[in-house]
């Protein structure tokens, strides 16, 4: 059971943030995971950006906590946070944190998840309450053989249709060996398509 200063310390993190436009990073069961740490630390650099990351069980395998230097949400978190009535939902308090979703990587489960609306963990659950008015951008991961499914194809396809972005996977060398298209698009890349998303700077309304 955690200890009450650790539920209260969930309770207070969104109430806080230190930039001015705030990004919620989704992590799922996909080797690219492991590049969570460097993606973080990439999107910090950006002008005024505060981030928050959401993982899935699966996610935990492919990184190590210590090296991400926000706060992690678990399914765990979800549970212990909400003890009685008046307390915050996590997935709900997430999502009106949060000015842009981005799932990177998404694995084929949680895709498959998502475009037929299944929420049975913290991430799909933030996902399926999503205010669509703000962008959610998702990074496709898995197996060349898992990509060229023609049910990817379809999913894909769904969440476009919800007003989703995809940023496109590539082709390249995969961990297991096969090569070909599948591999999650480089930080590089995804902080590129976050950046698009940034306020744009008020311009003084004084002459000089």
């Amino acid at each position: 059971m955690q200890s009450d200063d650790f539920v209260s310390s969930l309770k207070t993190d969104l109430f806080k943030s230190s930039g001015t436009f705030r990004v919620l990073v989704g992590v799922t069961g996909s080797v690219a995971a492991l590049k969570l740490p460097f993606l973080v630390s990439e999107l910090l650099q950006l002008p005024g950006v505060d981030v928050r990351v959401v993982t899935t069980e699966h996610a935990k395998h492919f990184y190590n906590p210590s090296d991400v230097s926000v706060k992690i949400y678990t399914d765990k978190d979800e549970w212990e946070l909400w003890t009685q009535r008046s307390d915050p939902v996590l997935h709900i308090e997430l999502r009106r944190w949060a000015d842009l979703l981005i799932i990177a990587p998404l694995d084929a489960n949680t895709l498959g998840k998502i475009a037929n609306g299944i929420c049975d963990n913290l991430l799909t659950c933030v996902v399926r309450a999503w205010d669509t008015s703000r962008p959610l951008l998702f990074c496709p991961a898995m197996n060349t053989a898992m990509w060229l499914h023609p049910i990817t194809a379809q999913q894909v396809s769904g969440l476009k249709e919800f007003g989703y972005v995809e940023i496109p996977c590539i082709a390249k060398k995969l961990v297991c060996g096969d090569e070909g298209k599948g591999a999650m698009a480089e930080v590089s890349t995804i902080v590129s398509f976050v950046r698009q998303y940034l306020p744009k700077p008020v311009e003084s309304s004084q002459k000089t």
